[in-house]
């Protein structure tokens, strides 16, 4: 990391008032201490823990009842009464049109008269106004500023005082639309994906040449309510009703139906599997025992008269001979031998973070997991999560869905908006609310589906598919092994095996002698990545000289807790790093994350969001001159214990209050009011529930 840098001086008014170090006495040897999966920090570090409340019964719940509670309740105490939204969509406006809500257009070019809607805007044209109740600026520079481009957020960004003199006076905007980062979705796309008039020729021809029926003769993934949250939608409350007509729940149009009788979802699913053109087709089976005619299917593989791309272009048709699809062995592959892969992180594995990670190592890297669902139906916050940038040189997007049709339109829909290097199946989440519909660990307990949706999706793109799976779905009730040479025949290019079951969440530890054994039982044409409690450069090689076949092993949460285990990793050296070291990546990470989200208000409290999300794992971490037995286990609980100094000793604080001093010290102060409760808790501790 080279040498440290001065931290900022106003750390002085946030330090903690250390009590006098003194040694707390604890009999246990270190080895001892390791066995109850303890952190056997050294003596004279260690502290009295601080005082608990006792746990009530009503703190006894779950965390999704917890989350439901939170959002419940205002941190004064009082319920929160349930508005119409009528109500709420008038409160938005009322609030657009305050001082504080500056028309954007006006606050870019300093004037006024910029915006072309006038007195029609629905945003306050009061610059006077505006800069009278801003906050006070940051200290910093603006991240936007530099010799080619001007700040896109005008007076509204946070570092205005570094701002240059003319760059306010700028007219042209074509300079700031400058970036580095790709895979943004165009506005008029997503409006066609809105109106459901985008259409899907080379997923609907290979649903058509596997059998695979939608519409009505196949169960579809859900639709999902566009205002709705993702726990609303998931939960059903928000599902919308398909009718009689043809019409798939993704909006896309499929006429094709059995001459002779509609078939079922089983029938499609086990009757018309195919791994490669040299394999005859099987005909599909009807409830009646009828073979369908055999013109039917001689149809389905000759069709080649498809709708274009987009609503513009459906005059025009493009041919899709899908007997000429390539086999997947001309593929073109991803490398990941003896690559470090940083994995697809939920909430925390963002754009900022992953630049972070690049920085300090990490050489192929994977957008959050994305729902299929909200991608079809053009969700900007789901499209988000597929940003790339320029950093990125190996990239690949997660995606998650419950069914062949669903999965294989959003894989023509990324390979065509998108500029991804591979893109990988999540058939491993143990998220209740994703398993319930189908969609994750739960396709482990349907084998028959997971094969479909692998054919389905590497036949429709030449990108590699990748699937990420768990041991099974009960613990104790391994079945991947039996599985992966039919994922590799299905077209898979690699697959990730998280070593636990669905029922284990993350408690115990994982079962790497089940991975070895799984890699030994694959194809040597598929490439398979070991994952889980990788938190050492010694674990690191520990599995590689242990399963040499073993392509190489994705980096999770230990990625989380030290971003550094990359660097670890790559120089085969424990890094005793200091605090002023991490503050430093911590600094990093703001000026990411304020170039990515923004340098005005809500830019720059969308970064202390999701910093304080990461200062939810990173306190976790115990420097390794702390300890007498090293490296750090990812199982092991750590102590109270001090620091070698102030900032060490608060970035070991498992209080929410100190992670937003840290944040303070990086964004300055929190807004009147301001609360936070991370979203993730993890269950590395805690028993084996939901199975």
């Amino acid at each position: 990391m080279g040498e440290e840098e001065k931290i900022d001086p106003k750390f002085d008014e946030l330090a903690l008032n250390t009590p006098p170090k003194s040694a707390v006495s604890d009999h246990r040897t270190p080895e001892e201490l390791v066995a109850k999966a303890i952190a056997p920090v050294k003596a004279e570090y260690l502290r009295p823990p601080p005082p608990s409340r006792p746990r009530s019964n009503d703190d006894a719940v779950d965390d999704d009842a917890s989350e439901r509670k939170r959002a419940a309740v205002t941190p004064s105490g009082v319920v929160k009464e349930k508005k119409s939204k009528r109500q709420l969509k008038r409160e938005r406006r009322q609030e657009q049109k305050s001082a504080l809500n500056i028309c954007p257009v006006v606050a870019k070019r300093g004037s006024g008269d910029a915006c072309t809607y006038g007195d029609k805007c629905r945003f306050s044209h009061d610059l006077d106004a505006f800069l009278a109740q801003k906050p006070p600026d940051l200290e910093g520079s603006c991240p936007f500023l530099d010799a080619e481009k001007s700040c896109p957020y005008g007076i509204t960004c946070r570092f205005l005082s570094t701002h240059k003199r003319t760059s306010q006076k700028i007219e042209s905007l074509a300079s700031s639309k400058k970036t580095h980062e790709i895979n943004k979705l165009n506005k008029d796309f997503q409006r066609l994906l809105w109106k459901n008039k985008v259409t899907f020729p080379k997923a609907d021809a290979q649903l058509k040449l596997l059998g695979l029926r939608v519409g009505n003769n196949t169960k579809a993934e859900p639709e999902m309510c566009e205002g709705a949250s993702l726990e609303d939608n998931l939960n059903g409350s928000h599902e919308l009703h398909v009718d009689d007509s043809n019409e798939t729940p993704s909006g896309i149009v499929d006429n094709t139906k059995c001459a002779s009788v509609e078939c079922t979802e089983k029938d499609c699913l086990e009757g018309t599997l195919v791994t490669n053109d040299t394999r005859p087709l099987k005909k599909i089976k009807c409830p009646s025992d009828e073979p369908c005619p055999s013109t039917e299917i001689k149809e389905l593989k000759a069709e080649n008269n498809v709708d274009q791309i987009s609503a513009d272009n459906s005059s025009g048709s493009s041919e899709v001979d899908m007997s000429l699809r390539p086999h997947p062995r001309e593929k073109k592959l991803i490398d990941f031998s003896r690559k470090l892969y940083l994995a697809p992180l939920t909430t925390v594995g963002n754009l900022p973070f992953r630049r972070i990670c690049k920085m300090l190592g990490a050489d192929i890297t994977c957008g959050e997991m994305a729902m299929c669902t909200n991608l079809l139906q053009g969700q900007a916050s789901e499209w988000a999560l597929l940003r790339r940038h320029s950093s990125e040189d190996i990239f690949g997007i997660q995606i998650c869905g419950s069914y062949p049709d669903t999965i294989a339109r959003t894989v023509e829909l990324v390979d065509r908006e998108c500029e991804v290097d591979f893109i990988d199946i999540n058939m491993g989440c143990p998220i209740d609310i994703v398993c319930n519909k189908g969609a994750g660990s739960s396709l482990l307990t349907k084998p028959m589906r997971m094969k479909s949706i692998i054919q389905a999706a590497s036949g429709t793109t030449d990108k590699p598919i990748t699937v990420k799976v768990r041991t099974g779905y009960f613990e104790g009730r391994n079945r991947i092994d039996s599985l992966v040479s039919d994922i590799a025949q299905c077209g898979a290019s690699a697959i990730t095996i998280h070593g636990r079951s669905r029922q284990q969440r993350y408690s115990k530890l994982a079962d790497w002698d089940y991975i070895y054994q799984c890699v030994r039982k694959s194809p040597n044409t598929l490439p398979v990545l070991g994952n889980g409690d990788i938190f050492s450069f010694t674990e690191w090689n520990k599995h590689i000289t242990e399963c040499p076949e073993l392509s190489t092993s994705m980096i999770a949460r230990g990625a989380l807790i030290k971003p550094w285990i990359f660097t670890e990793i790559k120089e085969q050296r424990h890094w005793d790093i200091s605090s002023g070291e991490r503050f430093n990546i911590l600094k990093d990470y703001v000026n990411c994350g304020l170039a990515h989200w923004g340098s005005d208000s809500k830019g720059v409290e969308t970064t202390r969001y999701f910093l304080l999300e990461w200062l939810s794992y990173t306190y976790r971490y115990i420097p390794v001159g702390l300890l007498d037995i090293i490296p750090q286990r990812l199982n092991w609980r750590p102590p109270s214990f001090f620091g070698r100094d102030d900032l060490e000793t608060l970035m070991a604080s498992d209080s929410a209050a100190d992670w937003i001093r840290i944040s303070e010290m990086l964004l300055g102060k929190v807004p009147e009011g301001f609360t936070f409760a991370p979203k993730h808790k993890s269950n590395a501790y805690d028993r084996a529930e939901n199975g």
